[in-house]
């Protein structure tokens, strides 16, 4: 779940950063707000051990769909990155629910 969730971030991060390109003209402060939210989604992969990690992420989703104030375009993809997110989380958690099957399992058949 992890992995998923950590590429969808990374991914962002790059968003992000070409966004702030797209948003040289705007206010310092947008472009601020920018870089600000590019580096949190740069760093939030290393909170996703912990349960508050994800919940960061998840609030960092409304952070980067929020920057379509400045880059409309953002709208969209941001709503596209959100999707991805909801994914990584569903389709992680049906992986580690799989994996835990295969190595209880695996434990079982090594007993007899």
């Amino acid at each position: 779940m992890r992995v998923l969730g950590s590429s969808v971030l990374v991914m962002e991060f790059f968003v992000m950063g070409f966004a702030i390109l797209l948003a040289q003209d705007e206010s310092s402060m947008a472009i601020t707000y920018g870089i600000v939210v590019a580096l949190l989604a740069l760093l939030a992969p290393g909170t996703l051990k912990k349960q508050w990690g994800w919940i960061f992420s998840s609030i960092l989703q409304l952070f980067i769909i929020a920057y379509a104030v400045v880059v409309p375009s953002m709208l969209f993809i941001g709503l596209l990155f959100a999707g991805l997110w909801v994914a990584a989380i569903v389709i992680g958690r049906k992986g580690e629910a799989v994996r835990a099957a295969f190595l209880a399992q695996d434990r079982v058949a090594g007993e007899s």
